[in-house]
């Protein structure tokens, strides 16, 4: 079997840089020898999902239009935030609050995964809350437009395998929300 080697960095050059979005050009070479010029970065902020659980076992959804690829979706509350200025958990509970007037007190990790590895430098962070209560109004971003949608947690699986919802992070954060909960109550 082959040893898998890192490429080696050459040169790195931040080409785009804007609020929104960040595009670094990489100049590579690889393993073999062969040289990329122009491998191109986005260089991304993480993210903070959270699957959210009310006393009546109901989860706090997010009904919001997705520019990228102009649709509706139906996804699990998040954010981004700046790991070096912030922690997970609390970017967690700040944009769960925000989006949703929801608050919970034990945010439980339940992963962080790499959201696009080709191309993307950012993490997504999952998190299980339960027992979370209305304290207030959504204080949503001037690009928010979002419908609070609470689904039973028997219904989730269905809605996941009809493509209702269809978000890899939030559906991640589902069936690993789905087997700690069941782990917890066999």
């Amino acid at each position: 079997m082959t040893e898998i080697k890192k490429w080696e960095l050459l040169r790195s050059q931040l080409v785009f840089n804007n609020p929104w979005c960040r595009v670094r050009r990489d100049e590579v070479r690889l393993p073999n020898g062969h040289q990329i010029d122009d491998f191109f970065v986005n260089v991304r902020p993480d993210l903070a999902v959270v699957f959210a659980l009310t006393e009546r076992r109901e989860i706090i959804f997010v009904r919001q239009y997705r520019h990228g690829v102009g649709e509706i979706l139906l996804e699990l509350p998040a954010g981004a935030f700046d790991p070096a200025v912030e922690s997970a958990e609390s970017a967690a509970r700040r944009e769960f609050t925000e989006e949703t007037g929801y608050a919970g007190d034990r945010f439980i990790p339940l992963a962080s995964l790499h959201d696009n590895p080709v191309k993307d430098t950012n993490k997504v962070h999952l998190f299980l809350v339960e027992n979370v209560k209305k304290i207030g109004e959504q204080v949503l971003d001037i690009t928010e437009e979002i419908e609070l949608v609470l689904i039973p947690i028997e219904t989730v699986r269905d809605r996941i395998q009809t493509g209702e919802i269809c978000v890899a992070g939030t559906v991640a954060a589902t069936f690993l929300a789905l087997q700690l909960l069941a782990a917890q109550n066999p």
